[in-house]
């Protein structure tokens, strides 16, 4: 659990995306992932607290729908399912593009379909199955990490053969924060869609042997190490190659190169892959078994809620990757375009399911207090001051996003993405109960 929660938190988006962030924020980027590392700590927090307290098939789904009611609990739950699937399709159509690496002959839609097939076959076989996968991947992720930490203190220190160490690139190409401070704050929202990922322990729970225990070490163990893995490694990036080099959209690769390290391409290639298939592998999980819930609560057609003989919901795990072969036929068709709306919508979303989050940690923290103090076994820290403080930020930096002209279509798509998760709930209310009793 300790090391899937781990996993969850170290994606693609360090291994790419950081190369974006730093390029346009400077060595400073280190401070729009401080910001919202920290954040992000905050929630994994409040949901250790929850999940140790009311372990379920769902996790925040279901403590959305304690704390805030019938109508959030329903958005939560197929926002994270449509966050999910679309990752589901972009890390399948992502890792077709990584394999092209090493077989350029054959086509991506081809290594797309190979990919939601395998991935699809080894979540229908068993949650053990799912779970050890997960945890080699994960233990790739961590150990490269790791050793490129490791690396980054021996060249900083000036221990590495035939590469100057010290903290030059730090201030050397136009200061630490050449762009001054307003790229910091767009850093930052940036970033916030590549931590998400963490929270899937909390879903994975319910099915572990000890839930309240593992969640409990799980949570903790993320919120003590990804500051140092995110942060640490971003440090040692932008310590080792100026930021304004053509190299820096190639984060970790170009550091590799800056090293003499032979084949760095490859090495980081594999790692990148391995990272990609842990996202694919992770969403097909988090998605089904969020729709799973979905199904129980009658938000979606019962029969989904169905498990098969090997206790695994395979109609939810079909259901979730539906979407996924359709990206093979669009990875096909239109492979640059198609994804567009869909990625621009799908980050500001996964801050939506925060926002939620914090606000239902709120006000079930308040009514465990006063009903079941003992199963507060996980508590936030500074209650309620520091939830308010997440809240708070999670709210400015939605505002924010109104004003950066980069992020206004995410911002929008997001918000229309929501408008028809409200329009889908009326839908619901008014029509759901006979569509329901009919499957």
């Amino acid at each position: 659990m300790q090391m899937i929660a781990l996993g969850g938190v170290i994606g693609a988006g360090l291994f790419v995306g950081s190369g974006v962030v730093i390029q346009a924020t400077g060595p400073a980027a280190v401070i729009s992932f401080g910001l919202t590392g920290l954040l992000v700590v905050l929630v994994m927090r409040m949901l250790g607290e929850m999940a140790a307290a009311y372990p379920a098939v769902g996790g925040f789904y279901e403590y959305n729908r304690l704390a805030l009611g019938e109508l959030a609990g329903f958005m939560t739950g197929w926002m994270y399912w449509y966050f999910w699937i679309i990752v589901v399709a972009l890390e399948a159509v992502a890792g077709a593009r990584l394999l092209n690496f090493w077989f350029p002959d054959i086509a991506p839609w081809m290594l797309t379909f190979g990919l939601m097939a395998i991935f699809t076959a080894l979540n229908l076989l068993s949650v053990r199955s799912w779970g050890e996968t997960e945890y080699w991947f994960a233990s790739i992720k961590v150990v490269a990490i790791t050793l490129f930490l490791v690396i980054g203190v021996v060249v900083v220190a000036g221990f590495w053969p035939g590469v100057p160490g010290g903290f030059a690139n730090l201030t050397a190409h136009g200061g630490f924060m050449p762009n001054g401070v307003g790229p910091v704050l767009t850093g930052a929202v940036a970033a916030t869609g590549f931590y998400f990922g963490s929270e899937i322990v909390t879903v994975a729970a319910a099915e572990s042997a000890e839930p309240e225990r593992a969640v409990a070490q799980a949570t903790q163990s993320v919120i003590s190490r990804v500051l140092v893995f995110y942060i640490g490694s971003i440090f040692i990036v932008v310590t080792l190659v100026p930021w304004n080099s053509a190299g820096i959209l190639t984060p970790y690769v170009s550091a590799l190169t800056a090293l003499h390290v032979g084949r760095a391409a490859d090495i980081m290639n594999a790692v990148i892959l391995t990272a990609v298939l842990s996202a694919l592998n992770s969403g097909l999980f988090a998605s089904s078994r969020m729709i799973m819930a979905l199904a129980r609560r009658g938000d979606a057609p019962r029969s989904i809620a169905g498990l098969n003989s090997r206790g695994v919901p395979g109609r939810a795990i079909l259901v979730s990757t539906a979407f996924g072969y359709v990206a093979v036929v669009l990875n096909y068709v239109s492979p640059d375009h198609v994804f567009a709306f869909l990625v621009d919508s799908y980050g500001t979303v996964a801050l939506f399911v925060y926002l939620l989050i914090a606000v239902s940690e709120l006000r079930l923290r308040a009514r465990l207090e006063q009903e079941s103090p003992e199963r507060l076994k996980v508590r936030m820290w500074a209650y309620p001051w520091l939830t308010w403080l997440a809240i708070l930020t999670m709210l400015a930096i939605l505002a924010a996003m109104a004003f950066i002209p980069d992020q206004r279509a995410p911002l929008l798509f997001g918000v229309l993405s929501a408008v028809a998760m409200l329009i889908g709930y009326g839908a619901r209310r008014r029509f759901g109960s006979a569509v329901l009793r009919a499957t």
